[in-house]
């Protein structure tokens, strides 16, 4: 028997056999994340630990398509032209098939327009901003999490209620907290057409003079405050606030402060009777809540942030819209979200064709100071699909595609 025909028999069966494999069945797929880690680790630690917990399970269950799901991350060291830097080391040198991640708007906006021009996939989880999907949304972005317009439009009729006259506003000073006072400006004096807006305090993102802000704000003698502080600035101005009496007999309307990120440290300080979007995760029963609840506690010995939830909904969302397509080519996984439905934590959410918004909504409620920690009572979750722009206000406003 010739030895040399034996050998090359052997060869072109493994190659006639590595044909007959699926391309989609080859090699693992590669989600490239972008993230503020070292910056804001208060949300994004257990975020990154919700979307391990995704890739864990998805793998378990065989993976998407007959592959196995891989997850890289990069610190993007809060600042949108590291976050560019890393985003093109992840597709250039890591072959990434998808993008995901950012945290602060503006980082998630450098990293949309990288997108853009790339022509790569990008699935932003936090930035709030609502450039990401509608002034500045492009073909190529999609989001998960409500956007400053949807979370205003969830707390804007309880600031309705209050029949209030005299606002304040207090927020940090670029993308996110410049886009949420706009969205509760318009959207109240909608509502409330007498409304006049008497002080404004802009202090830089982790640069809060709380002391000489929360002066400031009470000097004017508003009725109610209009908060976006989160993370630090934000203790800092509630210790500040509560020392100082702004707080006293006056109603604060604040976005994210009921997300037990920034609820926990406040422990003794938390104010009572803040109207506040945020996560109540000792509160929700439904089926869906509690088996994430389960599953994350029984890997991880604690209990859920809302950064668990978007994380894990982020990487279940891109494996849903890989499913779909069947297959991590750009154009079909755009085609494939569009309208795309995903089950969550907080239930079946689906992107909007014409903006690639998640109609993933929130909890609105109030703080309690309760034996010396922070809880969010008195909550309802807001369907997101029910706060969000017409289809012709969103193509108006999409000039960007």
């Amino acid at each position: 028997m010739n030895p040399l025909r034996h050998v090359f028999s052997a060869a072109a069966v493994a190659t006639l056999a590595t044909a007959l494999v699926p391309a989609h069945a080859q090699g693992v797929i590669k989600i490239g994340e972008v993230n503020s880690y070292k910056a804001q680790p208060a949300f994004l630690e257990p975020y990154k630990k919700g979307m391990e917990l995704a890739v864990e399970e998805i793998n378990a269950k065989g993976g998407v398509n007959g592959r196995k799901v891989e997850l890289i991350t990069r610190d993007d060291n809060a600042n949108p032209g590291d976050a560019v830097r890393v985003a093109e080391e992840l597709v250039a040198r890591e072959k990434i098939d998808v993008l995901t991640g950012t945290f602060l708007s503006n980082t998630g906006l450098a990293v949309a327009d990288f997108a853009k021009q790339k022509k790569i996939f990008f699935l932003a989880g936090e930035p709030l901003t609502d450039k990401m999907t509608w002034q500045g949304g492009n073909e190529y972005t999609f989001r998960l999490r409500p956007g400053t317009y949807m979370q205003a439009a969830m707390l804007v009729p309880e600031a309705a209620k209050l029949k209030k006259k005299r606002w304040a506003v207090v927020y940090p000073n670029y993308e996110y907290g410049q886009s949420a006072v706009a969205a509760f400006k318009t959207l109240l004096k909608a509502a409330q057409p007498d409304v006049e807006f008497v002080a404004e305090q802009a202090p830089p993102l982790g640069k809060v003079d709380a002391g000489a802000v929360v002066q400031a704000l009470a000097d004017a003698k508003p009725d109610a405050v209009f908060n976006v502080l989160f993370g630090a600035d934000l203790s800092k101005f509630v210790r500040e606030g509560n020392t100082r009496g702004l707080f006293k007999d006056r109603t604060v309307v604040s976005v994210l402060t009921g997300e037990p990120e920034y609820l926990d440290p406040l422990k003794d300080e938390t104010p009572n009777g803040w109207i506040v979007t945020g996560y109540p995760w000792y509160g929700i029963q439904t089926p869906e809540h509690k088996a994430f609840f389960l599953a994350y506690h029984a890997k991880y010995k604690d209990y859920p942030r809302l950064g668990s939830v978007v994380g894990y909904s982020m990487i279940k969302s891109v494996a849903a819209g890989i499913d779909k397509a069947r297959s991590t080519e750009t154009p079909k996984l755009v085609a494939a979200f569009k309208g795309l439905q995903v089950d969550t934590p907080f239930g079946k959410i689906s992107y909007r064709a014409e903006d690639h918004q998640s109609t993933m909504g929130a909890f609105v409620g109030k703080t309690k100071n309760e034996n010396g920690k922070g809880l969010m009572v008195d909550y309802t979750y807001f369907d997101g699909a029910k706060f969000q722009p017409s289809a012709a206000d969103v193509k108006k406003s999409r000039t960007a595609d």
